[in-house]
């Protein structure tokens, strides 16, 4: 399991398998999408990372 923490109010991202052999990308208790292959979950994690780390140099 992939953890991110980005900023002290944003909330935990996850990539967790399913049991299908999917992945599911969560972002504290909300599913955000899934159905994904590990890769396909692995980049949409990074890219929500990205997204908050740019909110989190804006605001600084």
């Amino acid at each position: 399991m992939i953890q991110h923490r980005m900023a002290p109010m944003s909330e935990m991202i996850r990539v967790r398998p399913t049991q299908d052999g999917t992945y599911t990308v969560y972002r504290g208790m909300t599913a955000l999408i899934s159905g994904l292959t590990r890769l396909q979950a692995e980049r949409y994690e990074a890219s929500i990372a990205r997204q908050q780390q740019g909110l989190v140099s804006a605001g600084a």
